[in-house]
């Protein structure tokens, strides 16, 4: 009997140990289970936590790249300002320098058209004066001026005379009618002197003078009297020159 329940104990005490130790090694088992979830799942974080860093530093760079672009652009725009302001500067300037060269050749072309127009006055007045005064007259054309030459001997009695002689009381009148076709030209009586006597010469221009004067439709105020050295000639000059005070005047309008 006794036999019996001592056994009976035995196999029920091994029965508890074998169970136990079943639940033992379940519960190892659960246990090394759990750690190697515990280190996959912190594997899985650090592993997310490297690619948070990650993420974080490319967030970081390209916050820095877009900083930078930003103010490359800032730095672009305002450059193309600049140039743009630079750019209407030049222009205006080019356009001002167009505007001063435009004006600069109106006044060369009207400095161009006065020459021209006074040398193509001069010819015809030239061309009237031979037909006035014949082939033989001394009439010549320099620096758009028309000049009417003729000696002291065939204008006066003598050299230290102020009669004019018929031959000049001729001519004169002839001259004369040249002036009136043309008042808007000055006249000047130029006495030519080679001797210095220029009382005598002024007295005889003067005589000239006198005579034009006589003939009507001749402007006194047209008339003017020079003397001077004739350099080796001597003689007596009478010189139609265009208006230089008036050209003067439109030049100075035209140069403002």
């Amino acid at each position: 009997m006794h036999k019996k329940i001592t056994l009976v104990l035995l196999l029920f005490a091994g029965t508890v140990f074998t169970v136990e130790a079943q639940k033992k090694k379940d519960l190892l088992d659960e246990i090394a289970m759990l750690k190697d979830s515990i280190t996959n799942l912190n594997d899985s974080i650090s592993k997310a936590s490297r690619q948070v860093n990650v993420s974080v530093s490319k967030a970081a760079l390209f916050e820095k790249e877009n900083t930078e672009l930003r103010d490359a652009n800032a730095t672009l725009l305002k450059n193309l300002s600049s140039f743009s302001q630079i750019s209407k500067q030049n222009t205006e300037t080019v356009n001002k320098a167009l505007a001063s060269l435009k004006a600069k050749e109106g006044q060369l072309q009207f400095i161009t058209d006065n020459f021209s127009q006074n040398d193509s006055t001069a010819i015809g007045i030239l061309t009237q004066a031979k037909q006035t005064l014949g082939p033989d007259a001394k009439i010549g054309i320099s620096n758009g001026d028309v000049i009417i030459s003729n000696s002291m001997d065939f204008l006066f009695e003598s050299d230290q005379d102020t009669t004019l002689t018929e031959g000049a009381r001729t001519f004169l009148p002839k001259v004369a009618q040249i002036l009136i076709a043309n008042p808007d030209r000055q006249v000047f009586v130029e006495g030519l002197n080679i001797t210095g006597e220029f009382g005598l010469t002024y007295q005889q221009s003067f005589s000239v003078a006198n005579a034009l004067m006589t003939v009507e439709g001749i402007k006194p105020e047209n008339l003017n009297i020079l003397v001077k050295d004739g350099n080796f000639k001597e003689g007596i000059n009478i010189r139609l020159t265009s208006n230089k005070e008036e050209f003067y005047a439109q030049l100075k309008e035209e140069f403002k």
